[in-house]
Formats: structure tokens, C-alpha cells, sequence
């Protein structure tokens, strides 16, 4: 067996095109963007800027336009784009677009990749994924799923609400999970968005605020849709569910591994600088414990996500093993951002200095994609299965 660590030449250059493309054109949008929010306005304007430097959808398949980077490779360039929280935009990687991407190509009928999937990775439209709903709906139990899809002369009739829908304001479909009425399993829908059964109903005010447009309050409203719009097969929707969510995990860990790294680097910057009681920041030995146990975190979650990467890149599901790089990524992105945070000091929780909208736009990570609550219950119960000899 053995292990190697080197880049490709093709992903070492994109890797260094994506770390100046950042720092010269997207990091001096960030102060703007914080005071006046993110807007289709200033994608569309990031992203011409990505095309024109061609760094775009680097995880996206090559055959439909994207940069073609196997998922390991994918790894090291979105965190690279993550060290800012508009670079996943500007380069058409960020949520919830990426992870429509992903699954319209490995579950979309070719004429669904035609009209929706293209003009997606060419970054002409917007999408959102509509499975969360209110309580007593799905959320982290998606076996509680409410919203109904009822079969229907020559389609189906959706009806439910869902909330928390981001990006939803805006985009022009949505992919949509649904329960059969008739009680055999749930089936994902393409809704395009001028369905007049597609309502948005309100926009919740969330303490992250870098994602265009926000987080939704959807209903379908007996929203008819043809048969052509069931994205893979009926009743297959909590399989499909998988096929996005497990990358979709891994995804969101690359991009935030990379603000977690930034976060680090404005705060080992200020202690080094910073002066305080005769000596630097950098030199007392409480700043200095927050420091080693950031870089050592870093690496440990960048070493956890390389590995998982490379068995999704490889054919793995990796369920279990994007579960556990989730629940320990997002906890250790949190704990590094807090750490920036407190070795900033006052200014650290002030958008002036990013680290304090890093902090707000992260802490949401341990709970999307799977709470950590949940995912350790699944670690779990599979642990204790493999205990007993049954799995």
C-alpha cells in the first residue's frame, strides 16, 4: 500500500490561479458586499470575472462545461475558493447550486440535463433543493416528510410546505422532495419556479448572510407537474437524497475548511503584530495554545477530508465516512473561527476584519447536511452493529 499526498500539475496551477483570483478580485468586493448584501447583481458580476479568468465550476463534469477535477482534486481548489465566502460563488462551487450539479448529472434524464442542468453550470440560472419543512416536518428525521406528491392524469400534484429553502428568492427551479400520497417511498420533482403552485411565502432572517437569496419559506400550493419532471425514478427520492447529500457534505467542508483557514491567517497576522503587556500577541503563552491548536486542527481536517475525498473520488459511497469527516470538520472549523475571533479580540467579531462574518456565516455548518446529533447516532448504531457481528 501506499499513500501519496502530491498534487497534479493541471490542479497545483488552478489551485495558485484560484488563490490570486481570490485575493485580487474577490476579497476586494467583501466590505461592499457585507454593508449592501449578496445579490444575483454581484454574481453575475464575479462570475463574469471567473469565466474571463478561466477558473470555473472546477467540480463540475468537463462534458457539460465545468473544470472536470476528479472529487479529491475538487478538495483542494474549493477550499481554495473558500477562503473567501463570495469565491464559491464567483467560481459557480457554492451551495445550493453545486450540489443540484452533482445530482442532475448522475440522475438526470438527458433532456432534464439539457434544460436544466446546462444553463446551471453555465451559471445563466439559480436553483434551490426544498426538503426541509416546518416542524412537525422533515428536518434531520426525513422520515418525517409532510409535502405530498399525489398522482395525477399525465403528471403529479405536490402540496406541503418547506422552509429554510436556500437560495429559493431568485432561482429558477427547484428540486423538490416529496412523499407519495399513495405511501410507497418519496420521489424528487424538478419544479421550475413560475409554476403557479410555487409560493414563497417568506424569508427567514438568519444570522449568516452571504447566501443569495436567503432562506425561504416555500409552500406548493396543489402545484401540478408532468411526468417528465420526476428526476430519477418515483419512489426513489431518500436514495437519491444520498447521492447528493454524502458528496454534499464533503463539498461543504472543503469551502468552509478554507474560511476556517482564513479566519486563522487574519488572527495569526494580528497577534504578531498586535503588541500587548511589552510583548507580541504571538509571544504569550494563552495565545500561543489557540494558535497550535488551530494549525493543528487545520491539518487533521484537511488530512480527514483528503482521505474520504479520494474514496468518493474512487467509487465509494462513503456514507459512514463523509458522516464522521462532517460531524468533525464543521466542529473544528468552529472551534478554529472562535479561536480567530478571540485573538482578534474586540475587532474580531466585526465584519471590518471578516473573521466576525466568518464566525456568523459558519455556525449553521453543524446543522445542515445533518445535525451532528444525527450523524453521531448513525456512527453509532453502525459501530454497534459491526459490534454485534450483523453488519
Amino acid at each position: 500500500m501506499s499513500f501519496d499526498f502530491s498534487l497534479a500539475p493541471r490542479v497545483e496551477e488552478w489551485r495558485d490561479r484560484i488563490t490570486r483570483f481570490v485575493d485580487d478580485v474577490v476579497i476586494p468586493r467583501e466590505q461592499q458586499a457585507f454593508t449592501d448584501g449578496v445579490d444575483d447583481a454581484l454574481r453575475m458580476e464575479l462570475q463574469r470575472e471567473a469565466r474571463a479568468a478561466g477558473l470555473w465550476a472546477p467540480q463540475a463534469p468537463a462534458q457539460v462545461g465545468g473544470g472536470g477535477f476528479a472529487f479529491d482534486e475538487a478538495a483542494v481548489l474549493l477550499e481554495e475558493a473558500g477562503r473567501s465566502l463570495l469565491g464559491p460563488l464567483a467560481l459557480n462551487c457554492s451551495s445550493p447550486d453545486e450540489g443540484n450539479i452533482h445530482l442532475l448529472h448522475m440522475i438526470g434524464s438527458p433532456a432534464q440535463r439539457e434544460k436544466y442542468l446546462l444553463p446551471l453550470v453555465a451559471g445563466e440560472v439559480r436553483s434551490c433543493f426544498a426538503m426541509t419543512e416546518p416542524p412537525p416536518g422533515a428536518g434531520s428525521d426525513p422520515g418525517a416528510l409532510r409535502t405530498l406528491a399525489a398522482k395525477a392524469p399525465g403528471g403529479w400534484i405536490i402540496s406541503g410546505d418547506k422552509h429554510l429553502i436556500t437560495g429559493a428568492l431568485g432561482a429558477t427551479f427547484a428540486i423538490v422532495m416529496a412523499a407519495n400520497a399513495d405511501g410507497s417511498g418519496a420521489t424528487m420533482f424538478l419544479v421550475d419556479a413560475d409554476n403557479p403552485g410555487f409560493l414563497i411565502k417568506g424569508h427567514a432572517r438568519t444570522i449568516d448572510s452571504t447566501a443569495v437569496g436567503g432562506h425561504c419559506q416555500v409552500r406548493f400550493e396543489d402545484a401540478f407537474v408532468p411526468d417528465d419532471a420526476v428526476l430519477g425514478e418515483p419512489g426513489e427520492g431518500f436514495r437519491y437524497a444520498q447521492v447528493r447529500l454524502a458528496p454534499a457534505r464533503l463539498t461543504h467542508c472543503m469551502r468552509w475548511l478554507g474560511a476556517a483557514r482564513r479566519a486563522h491567517e487574519i488572527a495569526l497576522a494580528r497577534s504578531v503584530t498586535r503588541s500587548v503587556f511589552g510583548a507580541a500577541l504571538a509571544d504569550h503563552g494563552m495565545a500561543q495554545q489557540m494558535i497550535a491548536d488551530n494549525e493543528i486542527e487545520l491539518a487533521a481536517a484537511r488530512a480527514l477530508l483528503w482521505q474520504v475525498a479520494w474514496q468518493v473520488a474512487r467509487g465509494d459511497k462513503s456514507t459512514e465516512s463523509s458522516s464522521r469527516a462532517k460531524v468533525f470538520i464543521s466542529e473544528a472549523v468552529g472551534r478554529i473561527v472562535d479561536r480567530s475571533v478571540q485573538l482578534c479580540g474586540g475587532l474580531g467579531t466585526s465584519e471590518e476584519m471578516v473573521v466576525g462574518r466568518i464566525y456568523a456565516d459558519v455556525r449553521a455548518f453543524r446543522i445542515y447536511d445533518g445535525a451532528s446529533e444525527v450523524h453521531r447516532m448513525s456512527i453509532a448504531k453502525r459501530a454497534a452493529r459491526r459490534a454485534r457481528g450483523d453488519g
